[in-house]
């Protein structure tokens, strides 16, 4: 009896230093974390004052070592990659007013970047924590103070203001509560309508959910598609699309009334001319273009300005062959000039008029291209994919801007029009020249 108690308490005795040993160790593990993010605070305020701490020299040689392993690229088009991240960007956002662009990744951060330090030789950033987890999607708020994110672990969307300090830098303060958990399967995208007025979350099943700003849900969608592949909000806010396994695109008006009350959500249009499912879609700046990428190998532009409601559908403008695998993302320029097509890690231009390719670029991150974009002026393309954000000048919008006005001053009569379009064509010209010459970051 007495050897059993003793074998018993020897094993209570033993579990207790295991117990004692795995706390040590998590705690060093914490407290190295803590000490590596106070570093990291303090190098960004000191890039703020205009002195960088000197690092240890052990840090030296792991950053040394971290950066000889990510992928390179180069491209005459590659105005500049930002690197700040240490895990895996998963997705971008531009603001509205075109000053930030928003990126967030798996390293449980996300990153606010100044667009006007884009051609720069460095990349300011600020840092936003996400506590006990990380973000796979980021948008920001129509009036560029806030952002929503998507919780990996908390399948919830958490919302953040940024707060402007007295030296014009930002802090980040998150809401009390997440929305509540509403999604049965994995998030696909977030959105917040131009207007203000609703967020958009959508899933790869078949639903999507129309939220207020405080949490509740106002309506759901089925989009009766098998499985959603892409959804988002229009840029103008009254719409939203999704895509999937059918071959259309289906479109939604979340409709508001006279005094800001939800009313209802009424399906608006079908895009339909695919022979197989739709990959991803994408607005024009306006709303009044589409553009769709589908598994048919074809890329399809739409004239979505029609009068839906008196029944009209949208037209088809161009067909274009392309390749596209899972996956594959679109952009449309906001003027509508140029369409972008991601194939894994590889990118392709073309012009959205002629539906000539324009640009190639392959390998362009060591994973698939993930997110992909064009920034509200339609200067630059983006794209993620791996630890780095890609960004491009959109030299193709160029060229089909003094395209358009050669065009239009071959057919003007007035001679002040004249002068004002040919001195519109030296400016581009002139901004295409000078994008071709800048050296590769």
């Amino acid at each position: 009896m007495e050897a059993a108690a003793l074998v018993a308490l020897t094993l209570l005795l033993g579990a207790l230093v295991v117990l004692v040993a795995l706390a040590v160790g998590k705690r060093k593990e914490e407290i190295r974390e803590e000490a590596e993010q106070a570093a990291e605070f303090a190098a960004e305020a000191s890039v703020v004052k205009g002195t960088a701490p000197k690092k240890p020299k052990q840090e030296k040689q792991r950053s040394r070592k971290d950066k000889a392993s990510q992928h390179t690229f180069s491209h005459p088009l590659l105005a500049s990659s930002l690197k700040a991240h240490s895990g895996n960007v998963t997705c971008l956002d531009f603001s509205s007013n075109g000053k930030y662009l928003a990126s967030c990744a798996d390293d449980r951060t996300v990153r606010i970047w100044s667009t006007k330090d884009f051609q720069d030789r460095e990349h300011k950033c600020l840092r936003a924590n996400v506590d006990l987890d990380h973000a796979t999607l980021v948008r920001f708020s129509p009036d560029s103070r806030a952002f929503i994110t998507w919780l990996d672990n908390g399948d919830a969307i958490r919302i953040f203001k940024m707060i402007k300090k007295d030296d014009g830098t930002f802090t980040f303060k998150a809401a009390p509560e997440d929305f509540p958990q509403k999604h049965k399967a994995p998030i696909l995208n977030i959105g917040i309508a131009e207007t203000g007025k609703f967020i958009m979350s959508a899933s790869v099943d078949t639903s999507i959910h129309i939220w207020d700003l405080k949490g509740e849900v106002l309506a759901s969608i089925n989009t009766n598609q098998i499985n959603n592949s892409y959804a988002t909000i229009s840029p103008c806010g009254r719409f939203v699309a999704s895509c999937g396994f059918t071959p259309d695109v289906k479109v939604w008006e979340v409709c508001f009334g006279k005094g800001g009350e939800f009313k209802e959500v009424a399906r608006a249009f079908d895009l339909k001319g695919h022979s197989a499912g739709v990959h991803s879609f994408a607005f024009s700046n306006d709303s009044h273009r589409m553009v769709t990428v589908s598994k048919d190998g074809t890329w399809k532009l739409w004239n979505t300005n029609v009068e839906y409601k008196k029944q009209q559908d949208p037209y088809l403008m161009k067909t274009v062959p392309c390749v596209s695998s899972e996956g594959s993302l679109t952009a449309l320029s906001p003027d509508g000039r140029v369409v972008a097509i991601s194939d894994g890690g590889n990118l392709a231009m073309y012009d959205a008029a002629s539906g000539k390719l324009e640009e190639e670029m392959h390998g362009v991150h060591s994973m698939a291209i993930n997110d992909l974009r064009f920034d509200v002026n339609g200067r630059f393309l983006v794209c993620s994919g791996d630890k780095a954000i890609r960004v491009f000048h959109n030299a193709p919008g160029y060229r089909a801007a003094i395209r358009d006005m050669q065009d239009m001053l071959k057919k003007a009569q007035n001679e002040a029009m004249k002068q004002r379009l040919q001195q519109q064509i030296n400016d581009a010209q002139s901004a295409l020249d000078t994008v071709l010459a800048a050296p590769v970051d």
